[in-house]
């Protein structure tokens, strides 16, 4: 990328596709912020972007996780445009589900004239990693129906909603017709869903041997997914096996070796906690330093580990400090009187650990904002002290109401009825579902 923005700062004509091929680089090339940084340099000069340039910065705003920007940039289109073109709507709904805004992925979907297969795909995704696996499910029902052929990335979207729903059965019924009923040969992604499915599920043999099943060599995705479900269910001795698999495959990922360590001093292997630290330090291995992105009126603020660099590092430091001793209270009183401010959302480059899991929780309960974190992994949603597998936005009603919308003959409709029943009791009180019956009659 160094070698193609030299090239590109020596031209002394940039044309639109000059300045929407170096963005588009930066996006492809995991540098959301650049390629952002570089759109805003196209925009004051007055180059007006194409449909290439809008894709790749929904892609970098996706990235991020910044919602309000993405918006922003979505406007510089007319939208009958994103409603005509299959690229340019799949970034949008892509753009929308990644930053947690499921409801506009679904509004623009259902809107799109033209839908191929990627269309679907892009839904499919977007509905699972936040956490309405029913609804995909409906979809691919839909795409069945319509005699559209699934391929392998449908079957990506659909296993990551077993997984997040954890339905196993499913998953593996899914898993199986691949290649039974559709032809399609498992890719190591596929086994890696599959992995965290058994895995999150607490069938860590079954897991396990699966993975010794792969007809491929398994990446440290794969294996990464078994140490999940290994840390869940507290199999420490696995876990070891696993740790030690991950370092022969990743010798240089930090990650691996303080979590290996961690299992040697919890079960009071000292000598082996120090012998792994002095393994780092003679490889000169360091921890990778966690980064977060938060957007705040359409700017993405970077923040990293002992950086201080922000200009505003004194006033948000105090305010940490001001939270912790909040949080180190015994029996505090939230101020239930506050209206509820805007979602703070957050993007992080590592997963979210229990420690920080616990802290944002009891943050988002304390000042009474709901805080939607992405990390390398998924979504988490806090909200009054509460968090994990519920969807995101409060939004599957609103998802279910808009999707009868669409033309399904009265089987599809009771089988979506019937998945959302189940999931909308196993998440909130009954009377919230029995409230959508009744505005539905």
């Amino acid at each position: 990328m160094d070698h193609a923005r030299n090239v590109f700062d020596r031209m002394a004509e940039k044309d639109v596709v000059s300045w929407s091929t170096m963005i588009g680089g930066y996006a492809s090339n995991g540098l959301p912020q650049e390629a952002l940084k570089l759109f805003f340099q196209m925009q004051d000069a007055n180059i007006k972007p194409d449909c290439y340039t809008i894709v790749a910065v929904l892609s970098s705003c996706a990235r991020l996780g910044a919602l309000e920007l993405g918006h922003k940039v979505s406007a510089l289109i007319d939208m009958d445009e994103f409603l005509t073109n299959p690229v340019l709507g799949t970034a949008l709904i892509d753009m929308y589900a990644k930053c947690g805004s499921t409801t506009n992925a679904w509004v623009v979907f259902q809107k799109m004239k033209e839908k191929d297969l990627i269309v679907w795909n892009a839904m499919i995704s977007g509905l699972a990693m936040t956490g309405h696996g029913m609804i995909s499910f409906g979809l691919f029902g839909q795409i069945e129906k319509l005699g559209i052929q699934p391929n392998d990335n449908t079957f990506i979207g659909l296993l990551c909603s077993c997984t997040h729903t954890g339905l196993v059965e499913d998953g593996r019924r899914y898993f199986d017709n691949m290649r039974r009923v559709y032809f399609i040969n498992p890719r190591i992604e596929h086994y890696g869903c599959m992995v965290d499915l058994l895995g999150r599920a607490g069938l860590l043999e079954e897991a396990h041997q699966l993975i010794k099943e792969i007809p491929m060599e398994a990446n440290a995705v794969v294996w990464g997914a078994l140490l999940s479900g290994c840390k869940i269910h507290r199999n420490a001795l696995l876990a070891e096996y696993v740790l030690k698999k991950l370092i022969q495959l990743e010798p240089r990922n930090s990650g691996n070796y303080v979590l290996l360590s961690n299992i040697y001093s919890t079960s009071g292997r000292w000598d082996d906690a120090a012998k792994l630290r002095i393994t780092m330090k003679e490889k000169g291995i360091e921890k990778t330093p966690g980064c977060s992105w938060v957007e705040h009126k359409g700017v993405v603020h970077e923040f990293r580990v002992g950086d201080k660099s922000h200009p505003l590092t004194e006033q948000i430091i105090a305010k940490l400090d001001e939270l912790g001793k909040e949080l180190k209270a015994v029996g505090y009183t939230p101020t239930t009187e506050v209206d509820q401010k805007d979602t703070i959302r957050v993007v992080k480059n590592l997963r979210v650990c229990n420690d920080c899991h616990e802290a944002i929780k009891l943050i988002s309960k304390i000042t009474n904002r709901e805080i939607i974190v992405r990390d390398n992994n998924r979504f988490h949603c806090f909200k009054d002290e509460d968090e994990e597998e519920r969807p995101l936005e409060h939004d599957s009603e609103k998802l279910f109401v808009a999707s009868t919308s669409l033309v399904l003959d009265w089987e599809t409709r009771f089988l979506w009825l019937r998945n959302f029943a189940f999931v909308t009791t196993a998440i909130w009180p009954l009377n919230s579902f029995h409230r959508l019956l009744i505005g539905l009659s």
